[in-house]
């Protein structure tokens, strides 16, 4: 007997909510409690479609909601995210919860299970179109590190750090999803004391960063308050800001970040819903000074994450970054972003820039874990590195607490270092 493609009467009851007829461990970053969104292909259906992972499997999304969902099938014919993000908070709380029901009740095994693809059959594909890419710099001890290494007779934070989230706005057409190599990047170079020259970077550096993906847009002129984050905000990936720290510190004054940085951005193929993390919520450090009342969140729900990042260079753990220490929100980057009638588009990337803690075990950048190359660092087959060298692999993950000692996890971003082009 086919199911019945209604929802079941009553709602879906905390036990069925926290398991899944899929085969899926307890601890695995991708139980019921996650469901991340993406897309993906196979090989013997090439055009792209939307998927839900589950456990080691993904759930076509494409098609459980043209037998399923027919209301919302339209969202997700086009194999990309864009129409979900587009549709609102509304309809991301009606597809989750409709998803989590079809993995949860057996009544529904006999319709899903032929739809589950086994994970390692697929290839991601960037899972939505950025729009704008906007990248943060919220950690303090990030921004201290590199204010002692690159300032080290001056204050190590800006006098404008503390008062407001410093971001640049980077090149969304250079976006990668996980997977894709990172072509070694070109550019003048100078050495202080030294001659400009145009040469493949000696310096390529990782940057372990928490992105959160825009889906309602705003109106331009009309600034978003803190209060309104989670109207706008759909999901968070991992983001691998890659950076050419001699061409960055050539070409920078005044302007900042340019082609230092614009070769490539590499995201995480799954978008873990912003609703998966409630229970990941954490208060941020505290602010002094206060900030300006658009950007004060005193008072307010706490605003904070508790993630944790692990950096690996040739499966060798290099770090941990803890997200929690950040010190400006997403709520305060979206806020500080539109109050100048800057208006949000559905697509829109905000990375909070580089995840750094106060040891240095837990620093997010090889500048910081080489202090700028002087300490480099040796790995288990006896090689050192200041920077990345061709044919190194770097894989940043990312994990969270969810209900009931569950792991709400949030994938991983990869990629391998291939020779500067000729």
């Amino acid at each position: 007997m086919t199911p019945d493609t209604r929802p079941p009467a009553g709602p879906l009851d905390a036990a069925a909510s926290r398991a899944s007829w899929v085969e899926v461990e307890h601890d695995h970053p991708f139980g019921i409690r996650t469901l991340p969104y993406g897309s993906f292909t196979t090989p013997d259906a090439p055009g792209a479609r939307v998927g839900v992972a589950i456990g080691e499997h993904i759930l076509d999304l494409t098609a459980a909601a043209g037998a399923l969902l027919p209301e919302h099938a339209g969202l997700f014919t086009a194999g990309s995210l864009d129409r979900l993000l587009a549709a609102g908070p509304t309809v991301w709380s009606q597809v989750r919860s409709r998803v989590m029901r079809w993995l949860a009740d057996e009544r529904y095994r006999r319709a899903v299970e032929p739809l589950l693809v086994p994970a390692a059959t697929a290839t991601p594909r960037l899972p939505f179109t950025v729009a704008d890419y906007v990248d943060f710099y919220a950690s303090e001890h990030h921004a201290t590190n590199l204010g002692r290494i690159l300032r080290p007779d001056g204050d190590p934070l800006t006098p404008n750090w503390k008062h407001l989230p410093i971001g640049y706005h980077g090149r969304s057409g250079t976006m990668v999803v996980s997977g894709t190599p990172v072509v070694r990047p070109r550019g003048q170079l100078r050495a202080p004391g030294s001659e400009i020259t145009f040469a493949p970077t000696a310096r390529l550096d990782i940057e372990a960063e928490v992105g959160f993906v825009v889906g309602t847009p705003s109106r331009p002129g009309r600034p978003v308050p803190l209060a309104e984050t989670e109207r706008h905000v759909f999901g968070v990936c991992l983001v691998n800001d890659w950076s050419a720290r001699d061409i960055q510190a050539w070409e920078y004054v005044p302007l900042g970040p340019f082609l230092g940085k614009s070769f490539a951005t590499s995201v995480s193929a799954w978008i873990v819903p912003l609703d998966a993390l409630r229970h990941a919520r954490v208060p941020a450090p505290p602010r002094d000074p206060r900030p300006l009342p658009y950007l004060d969140d005193t008072g307010a729900p706490p605003g904070g994450f508790d993630i944790e990042l692990e950096i690996s260079l040739n499966r060798h753990l290099l770090s941990r970054p803890p997200f929690a220490g950040m010190y400006w929100t997403v709520a305060q980057q979206l806020a500080h972003l539109t109050v100048n009638g800057a208006s949000l588009r559905t697509g829109d990337l905000l990375a909070s820039g580089t995840v750094s803690g106060p040891t240095r075990a837990q620093c997010g950048s090889l500048i910081e874990l080489t202090w700028n190359g002087t300490q480099p660092l040796t790995l288990p087959d006896g090689s050192t590195r200041d920077f990345l060298e061709d044919g190194d692999e770097v894989v940043i993950t990312g994990t969270a607490p969810g209900p009931d000692a569950t792991v709400i996890g949030l994938g991983e971003v990869r990629a391998r270092i291939l020779p500067s082009a000729p």
